[in-house]
């Protein structure tokens, strides 16, 4: 049986954990009060969402492992600037942080 492995950055996708709403609050509210372990796991555990937002970009002659290396700046970024008070998912936000990182980038390496 066929596995769904993509290896990105040595990291196997197909082992990545996934993010539930009910885990994503709890975390939420452990790294606004400074939970610095709580903010490592939000990022491992997002990570799958990263991937979803850089596929969007391939096929554009650019390196999956520097977009999602990129992304992953995004992803950070959406986290330390993310509101909880918001009325809005995080997913929501993120995935626009981590699409806008990827363009800067792009924008950026297609000047040089």
């Amino acid at each position: 049986m066929a596995v769904n492995k993509v290896e990105i950055c040595g990291l196997d996708t197909s082992k990545l954990p996934m993010m539930t709403y009910e885990r994503s609050t709890e975390l939420l509210k452990k790294i606004s009060e400074g939970d610095e372990e709580a903010r490592d796991i939000f990022i491992k555990e997002n990570l799958r969402l990263v991937l979803s937002v850089i596929q969007r970009f391939s096929g554009r002659g650019e390196q999956m492992d520097d977009l999602f290396q990129v992304g992953c700046i995004g992803l950070i970024k959406a986290i330390n600037s993310f509101k909880t008070d918001k009325n809005i998912k995080l997913a929501t936000y993120a995935s626009r942080c981590i699409e806008n990182e990827i363009l800067m980038y792009i924008r950026k390496t297609a000047n040089q």
